[in-house]
């Protein structure tokens, strides 16, 4: 293996490490950092959703932006870019978003739960590969949202700013909904929440960790770099629950989560496959848009969107309990189909500019 190859490890190793401190400090049972669940909470507490058990302003994810932002200027990887595609960005967020939520998690809380055991997320997982081999395709195929150009420095560091402004309003002022019972009611001490999604924004710009990418490239390129940060994540996990007894083999019993294998596994599809043509799954879209990415930007308003209509609109799945089997309402199985069918239009409708008409568009630069 080469160098680069034992520096992944160590990343997957240390995102493993800081989802179990995490977990230990409060944050729910198997959703450790899950990056959809933490957008939908902060959905709520902004009041964008009134879903009482699923509001809180979640330091991680503001801390994965402001940690992507402060490395990328430190390098100097840091780009302020805009102008690919920007509407169509903002409603493949919100397919990522509809579709994690009907199958309870992002890619990061798949791995989460498949390392504690959760068959669930192993049919999830069925879903999600699917996704990104049709995004693959249509890349393959053509399918091209367009290049992003420079743009003013400062563009970039407004979502970084703002979510910071976020952080310090929630700490100082009641402006904000949060929880008293429920996932949003569970999390790990202010501070060291932060201090994580710093640690892990740092940790996922410089691997460019992309859970959809790691796929991706195996399919294009027989690359397994981007694969061996999630391996190196899984095994962490699945050594830790092993070793503390947390690991349980089952569909049923687990935390938040349902065994409706069909929206399940259609519900990961919609995430993989919108990742793909999006150019990066939830968590790699965060700290794109950290490091001066303003086009992530505009797909993190998506989710965020997308969140506060999954729950506003009854799309989001329930888990299961001892007296419901859970999953998706009526509602969330259309929103995932029609989702779907979206993706198509997407990923099989838009293709690459021909070269002359891209230098007309592009005034000669390509």
């Amino acid at each position: 293996m080469s160098k680069l190859n034992y520096k992944l490890i160590a990343a997957g190793f240390a995102v493993g490490l800081i989802c179990i401190i995490l977990a230990l400090a409060g944050n729910p049972a198997n959703m450790a950092f899950c990056i959809a669940c933490f957008i939908r909470d902060i959905a709520g507490g902004l009041k964008l959703q009134t879903a009482a058990p699923v509001q809180y302003i979640r330091p991680e994810i503001i801390g994965i932006i402001a940690g992507a932002f402060f490395i990328s200027l430190a390098t100097h990887e840091y780009k302020s870019t805009a102008g690919s595609s920007p509407a169509i960005r903002f409603v493949l967020g919100m397919i990522m978003m509809i579709g994690s939520l009907v199958f309870l998690g992002c890619p990061l809380r798949m791995v989460i739960r498949m390392a504690a055991g959760d068959l669930n997320a192993y049919v999830g997982l069925i879903g999600f590969i699917g996704g990104v081999v049709t995004g693959t395709f249509a890349l393959k195929k053509g399918f091209s949202l367009g290049r992003s150009s420079r743009t003013l420095k400062y563009n970039g560091g407004v979502l970084p700013a703002l979510m910071l402004l976020l952080f310090i309003l929630s700490l100082t002022t009641s402006l904000f909904a949060a929880s008293t019972k429920g996932p949003g009611s569970l999390h790990a001490p202010v501070f060291l929440s932060l201090a994580a999604g710093l640690i892990v924004g740092a940790i996922g710009q410089k691997a460019r960790t992309c859970f959809a990418g790691s796929i991706r490239d195996i399919i294009l390129l027989k690359n397994f770099d981007l694969f061996s940060i999630i391996a190196a994540l899984y095994v962490t996990l699945l050594v830790f629950n092993i070793a503390s007894g947390n690991f349980k083999v089952s569909f049923a019993g687990q935390p938040i989560a349902h065994s409706q294998h069909l929206w399940n596994i259609l519900g990961m599809y919609a995430t993989g496959f919108a990742a793909v043509l999006a150019g990066g799954c939830p968590f790699r879209q965060l700290v794109l848009a950290g490091q001066g990415a303003t086009d992530s930007a505009v797909t993190f308003l998506g989710m965020l969107i997308g969140a506060a209509f999954a729950h506003n609109f009854k799309f989001a799945a329930a888990g299961a309990t001892a007296t419901s089997a859970g999953g998706p309402s009526i509602n969330g199985k259309i929103a995932v189909i029609v989702c779907i069918g979206i993706l198509f239009l997407i990923g099989f409708g838009i293709k690459r500019e021909t070269r002359k008409k891209a230098v007309r568009l592009q005034g000669g630069i390509l």
